[in-house]
């Protein structure tokens, strides 16, 4: 499983359509169904059911979805606190010596 599994499956879980999800996602509908068939075959479960005008989610997509959620958002923050230490607004440095950034929470100092 990647990033993008979990971005192409929260698009299709929002919109409740596979169409739309894609178009939202600017890729074509087929890869992205067979995008999710692969994640559901690595979870072991239908994420949804599949109806004649959409989709709605299955109890095991409710569960992932609030996670996948999560870890998106995880991600982007990372990315987001990455960049402001690259463009020099987070974390000090000081010629001379190393560069440090303010300690992540959990880890040994």
């Amino acid at each position: 499983m990647d990033i993008r599994h979990l971005r192409y499956f929260t698009a299709v879980a929002e919109e409740l359509h596979f169409t739309r999800a894609a178009e939202k996602l600017g890729i074509r509908q087929p890869p992205l169904s067979q995008q999710i068939q692969q994640l559901e075959r690595e979870i072991g479960s239908p994420l949804f059911h599949r109806l004649s005008r959409g989709v709605e989610l299955t109890a095991v997509g409710i569960s992932f979805l609030k996670d996948a959620k999560a870890i998106l958002a995880q991600i982007d923050q990372a990315l987001a606190s990455a960049r402001q230490v690259a463009r020099g607004k987070k974390g000090a440095c000081a010629w001379g010596s190393a560069c440090r950034s303010p300690p992540i929470p959990g880890s040994p100092v």
